[in-house]
């Protein structure tokens, strides 16, 4: 893999050297005191003990999804086979990481946990040309992590992939119209085999905007709406009746809102992450909306 250059430019400019941490289990300390910072994951637990194993570190992510995290110590370590075996040993044992959760952050948390997307990060100073290949041909939801410490202060953590689970394809002819009229029944498949042409095509513009933004973004079908991400949402995107509410992570004090098409929603509820909601019913919303898409973008 490419190498990370990084340098201090105040006076002579000069090269800041990166090292690896001189104990792992630092690192993992690191990541695991600063979680939702760095990943938008509410730690857990550490040393999570399984059958057959342990995992390095479990937590619930910005979409309420299960993430493991597992630290690579060495080149040859085959981590990513052993987040294999730990995701799939978690779907068949949902019902310990829900106690877990409702021990930890209470009922409400656990009786939300969203299983459509739950998640390992491998991180490591390094990894080889091989260990991206063969995450790309899983095509599970394992992301590949890259640390780099300069000095004593700094540290650069890089994607290496932006995992595609399954092709996603929103237009499945299996999802059968409900005949009631009850959101609450309604997961996002559902309520996307009610739109007409027109709103899919719609969907179909802002999605394809999202992703032209960049090669780092990763789409996830959750059970409510759609999530797009880097290291953490940044734009969410529901199905709701007649229009599509698009959920961004901008602070609302720096948008000028237009009634019925932007709206403060910090103080309340809504599915998604975000604090700015767009409602999108026609191209010329689209239209509007494109250059706020595009700031979440570069400011997450």
């Amino acid at each position: 893999m490419a190498d990370i250059k990084l340098y201090d430019i105040k006076g002579q400019v000069k090269e800041l050297p990166s090292k690896q941490v001189a104990i792992e289990k630092d690192l993992q300390k690191l990541l695991e005191d600063n979680m939702f910072t760095l990943f938008g994951v509410t730690f857990l637990k550490s040393e999570y003990r399984i059958t057959n194993g342990r995992m390095d570190s479990i937590g619930i992510d910005e979409n309420n999804c299960p993430v493991i995290f597992e630290y690579k110590r060495s080149v040859n370590e085959n981590v990513i086979n052993q987040g294999l075996f730990y995701l799939d040993w978690l779907l068949d044992h949902k019902a310990d990481f829900t106690l877990l959760v409702m021990q930890t952050l209470g009922k409400e948390k656990a009786d939300n946990i969203d299983w459509s997307m739950p998640c390992v990060i491998c991180v490591a100073n390094d990894f080889t040309k091989f260990d991206e290949h063969a995450v790309n041909q899983m095509q599970r939801n394992i992301k590949l992590v890259r640390y780099r410490k300069f000095g004593n202060d700094l540290m650069a953590f890089e994607y290496l992939n932006a995992p595609q689970v399954q092709p996603i394809t929103y237009d499945d002819p299996q999802t059968k119209i409900s005949k009631k009229n009850n959101r609450k029944d309604k997961d996002f498949k559902q309520s996307f085999a009610e739109l007409g042409e027109k709103n899919k095509t719609l969907f179909y513009s802002i999605r394809d905007y999202i992703l032209s933004l960049g090669d780092d973004i990763s789409e996830e079908q959750l059970k409510l709406y759609v999530a797009f991400k880097k290291a953490k949402n940044f734009v969410c995107v529901e199905i709701l009746q007649s229009y599509i509410q698009c959920l961004l992570k901008l602070n609302p004090d720096t948008v000028e809102l237009i009634p019925g098409f932007s709206e403060d929603v910090r103080n309340k509820g809504h599915h998604g992450t975000g604090d700015l909601k767009l409602v999108i019913k026609n191209s010329e919303d689209f239209e509007k909306a494109q250059h706020l898409f595009a700031r979440a973008y570069s400011e997450n």
